[in-house]
């Protein structure tokens, strides 16, 4: 048994103008569930994940613990996501990046920050639009996320790893420690879904290092819980039945 990465999750606090925020960034559709306000962005093929916008009455207070690498093809194209990017609300960051940096750091209207990336870059090479979900987490979370997934382990060096579907698409990565401060509860999480029986499934991710945790979410249809740096993640319900982390 395993989990397929459903969706990730983002709170957003206006949830309608960050969604059309990124719809039109990745090229995406913006679809309204009508499931409390979530904004869905579907993926265009079956290497992604759908973009899940939920509303949220909190104010983003720590950077995040994930963020995209965008790709792009030329210069020129880099240019013009950047570009395109700022039109729609995006803002220029420096977090030390440093003036020659060749990729260019920016947060979207929520203040996430996201990066896109230059031409050329190998690592990302052939990963789509969103080369990367970039992480900050130790090795053990990313061998975590490697079991959890199923995923194949690419990348595992000097506390860095990442991994990637068997099938492609985009990378995870994590850099290591230092870990970022945590916020009382990501505004970015992932939601998994079991291939199989949910407890079944929470029981195979608690061997591996996860644990449940209570975050106020009452009774629902999914499980709440954190991976080994204690990152919140949600497991759906199976196949057959219905619910949204």
């Amino acid at each position: 048994m395993s989990s397929r990465l459903e969706a990730l999750v983002i709170d957003a606090n206006e949830p309608a103008r960050l969604a059309t925020f990124w719809g039109r960034v990745l090229g995406r559709e913006v679809v309204d569930t009508h499931d409390e306000g979530v904004l869905t962005l579907p993926s265009p093929d079956a290497l992604g994940f759908a973009i899940d916008i939920q509303p949220t009455r909190h104010a983003k207070t720590l950077p995040n613990r994930m963020h995209f690498d965008l790709t792009s093809a030329s210069f020129d194209d880099q240019e013009a996501i950047v570009a395109r990017a700022l039109e729609l609300g995006a803002r220029h960051l420096d977090i030390g990046q440093g003036a020659d940096a060749e990729h260019v750091v920016l947060e979207d209207p929520e203040r996430n920050e996201f990066c896109v990336i230059e031409p050329g870059n190998r690592f990302l090479a052939g990963c789509g639009t969103i080369g990367a979900l970039s992480c900050d987490g130790t090795r053990e979370v990313g061998l975590f996320w490697k079991a959890a997934l199923d995923w194949l382990l690419v990348w595992d060096e000097d506390d860095e790893t990442a991994i990637q579907s068997p099938h492609g698409g985009t990378k995870i990565s994590w850099g290591g420690p230092p870990l970022l401060e945590k916020p009382p509860k990501n505004r970015w999480h992932f939601d998994l879904r079991p291939t199989g029986d949910q407890q079944a499934e929470v029981g195979r991710l608690e061997r591996l290092g996860a644990t449940r945790t209570d975050i106020g979410q009452g009774t629902v249809d999914w499980v709440v819980m954190r991976d080994p740096d204690d990152n919140e993640f949600c497991v759906l319900s199976s196949p057959d039945s219905a619910g949204r982390g």
